[in-house]
């Protein structure tokens, strides 16, 4: 018997006989899930489920899907020419680097992510989870910027500024044959490497669009219970761990409309950082130095997720978040994509982690 296996087996034994060890033996059990690489799920998407012909970016998404790493080295890209030129507008790679040089001015500042970076992450968000696998539309497909009533909808209230920009951005650079659903997504992924502590994710493009608003009912709300969100986001191809990694991404928000009173109260004590102290006050916290969805508490405290949160809260919790959640929005980033085998990876523009 492994060691590992046997120190569990063990550590379940004695949990029987002292029931307060049932959360460390889960703990112990989360953890070694990490160590081992069971970070998160490894179900298909798109045009690579079934017995079908890859290519070779379709092979590498595929890896990432199931276990290969998503958090990027740091290799960087030197445009040949000026974005107007010849040279330039015959590469993907060197249009997406001047975009990603504007996104990346607005999302830094001297204390780190911008209110514009926090939007944008949210913004992918909301334009990719609005799908799962019954859907036959939806997802990372740009609608959330290309319907005013997909916009309108009372999830998406406050996210009027980051995407006034990003349509912005879109008038600028579509004459350059971007899709908007590529914009979203590269805004979040540049939003989070923005932020210090942020993991730089593998970052494809060529996804297409879509005008149709999004199906309704799709998206987490903050007075959610964990129960139902473990299911909702199962719907989307994550477990419980992918779930716990991806909110996360509230280390670096801020609420508006949940408590209008309280507008403008960050989720952690350091909103321009990526941290685990949404984590740890989360768990620790009273809603009144920070403020904490219904929701996050409840994943807190929730069976599957429990270990989890407590482990992304403890000692050492951040080399074990980056990656989780690297992996875990790579796959939110091609929900619903369908021509996965015909993107183009553009990590290289991306800016390196801070």
């Amino acid at each position: 018997m492994k060691i590992s296996t046997l120190l569990v087996a063990l550590t379940a034994s004695q949990a029987l006989a002292y029931p307060r060890m049932g959360k460390t033996m889960a703990e112990i059990q989360a953890r070694q899930d990490l160590t081992v690489g069971r970070r998160s799920s490894t179900d298909l998407l798109g045009d690579l489920i079934g017995d079908v012909s890859l290519s070779v970016v379709g092979t590498t998404i595929k890896a990432i899907l199931q276990g290969l790493t998503a958090v990027a080295n740091s290799t960087t890209y030197t445009p040949p020419d000026e974005l107007a030129s010849d040279a330039c507008k015959a590469s993907v790679l060197c249009v997406w680097y001047y975009i990603v040089q504007d996104l990346s001015s607005a999302f830094t500042d001297s204390e780190g992510c911008t209110d514009l970076a926090r939007g944008a992450i949210r913004q992918g968000f909301h334009d990719a989870a609005a799908w799962d696998k019954n859907s036959a539309y939806g997802g990372a497909d740009g609608s959330l910027l290309l319907n005013d009533d997909e916009l309108a909808r009372p999830e998406n209230r406050g996210l009027e500024d980051i995407a006034a920009q990003t349509k912005a951005w879109y008038s600028e650079y579509e004459q350059y044959n971007i899709s908007m659903a590529d914009l979203i997504q590269t805004a979040a992924i540049v939003g989070t490497v923005s932020c210090p502590g942020g993991p730089r994710i593998r970052h494809f493009v060529g996804r297409k669009d879509d005008s149709t608003a999004a199906p309704p009912n799709k998206l987490p709300l903050p007075e959610q219970d964990a129960d139902f969100l473990v299911g909702l986001f199962a719907a989307k191809t994550f477990d419980a761990n992918d779930l716990v990694a991806l909110i996360g991404a509230h280390t670096a928000a801020k609420q508006k409309f949940v408590d209008p009173a309280r507008a403008g109260a960050s989720e952690d004590s350091t909103p321009n950082i990526w941290d685990t102290k949404f984590y740890s006050e989360t768990l620790q916290g009273d809603n009144t130095t920070i403020f904490i969805f219904h929701s996050d508490k409840s994943i807190s405290n929730y069976a599957s997720t429990t270990a989890q949160f407590n482990l992304f809260a403890g000692l050492g919790g951040q080399a074990l978040w980056s990656p989780a959640y690297a992996q875990a929005y790579f796959r939110m980033s091609l929900l619903g994509v369908n021509n996965l085998n015909d993107l183009a990876e553009i990590t290289q523009v991306l800016p390196l982690s801070q």
